[in-house]
């Protein structure tokens, strides 16, 4: 991997080798928890807008086989890391294109007006406002800030490339949910599905996962959730299941 320096770990429970730098964005639940909620059956196509260093394709594809797929990445060093990633565990039909939401890249995959070839799209878009302070990591800057109007934006590019009755599954914080909703709704995706993560029993959910069917006209629908840690700070045998053995949330 050149010499930029990374450090080596897994994910899934050693089920996925997994490089990231040592400084700014570090890798989270989130990519984890929302690979496990895309509903994509062996043999489809997907894309994950803002991939980072591969987590979410390479979670997801550890539990889907013969994916084909394309992650969007804005920062050029982070973009040849989920490439180095990919290659590492054997992903050899994911790819990784620099590009930042909405501009495109020129890829096979995502192709013009009249022609969709996407099964389920993903991202965890930037999360703090774009008025918030700026992190003195780039890479960390590019991941966590959220310019204004940009939301709107990554539902409208990801939903675009969707075929018929395809997904668009966020991560997010639950203070942008009704955003994330309201963002789905404009792009005319339905049947919302709302997965929330409870830190523990009896705390406020922080994170949730936001889901939308394009050309379905089906209502939201708020899931169970999941507890993610015990009152001793462990993970819940239901939090374990996912994000050490790999198994999907209800979708």
């Amino acid at each position: 991997m050149g010499h930029a320096p990374v450090t080596t770990g897994t994910l899934l429970g050693g089920k996925v080798v997994y490089r990231q730098f040592p400084t700014g964005n570090r890798t989270g639940l989130e990519p984890v928890l929302m690979a496990a909620f895309v509903p994509a059956r062996a043999g489809e196509v997907v894309l994950e807008g803002g991939c980072g260093a591969g987590a979410g394709l390479l979670c997801l594809t550890n539990r889907v086989p013969r994916l084909a797929g394309v992650g969007l990445e804005r920062d050029p060093a982070t973009a040849a890391l989920a490439r180095h990633n990919f290659t590492l565990n054997g992903r050899h039909d994911l790819r990784v294109r620099v590009a930042g939401i909405p501009a495109l890249p020129d890829d096979p995959l995502l192709t013009g007006p009249g022609i969709r070839r996407i099964d389920h799209a993903f991202a965890n878009p930037p999360w703090h406002g774009h008025d918030s302070s700026a992190s003195a990591h780039m890479q960390r800057d590019l991941a966590r800030r959220l310019p204004a109007g940009a939301l709107g934006e990554w539902v409208d590019t990801l939903a675009a490339q969707l075929r018929h009755h395809g997904t668009l599954t966020l991560a997010l914080p639950a203070s942008l949910l009704s955003a994330g909703i309201a963002a789905m709704e404009n792009a005319r995706l339905g049947r919302i599905r709302i997965c929330p993560f409870w830190p523990r029993h009896g705390h406020a959910a922080r994170i949730v996962l936001v889901q939308g069917r394009a050309n379905s006209r089906a209502g939201s629908e708020m899931l169970p959730g999941l507890t993610l840690h015990e009152a001793s700070g462990e993970f819940t045998p239901a939090a374990r299941a996912v994000l050490e053995d790999g198994a999907p949330l209800p979708s």
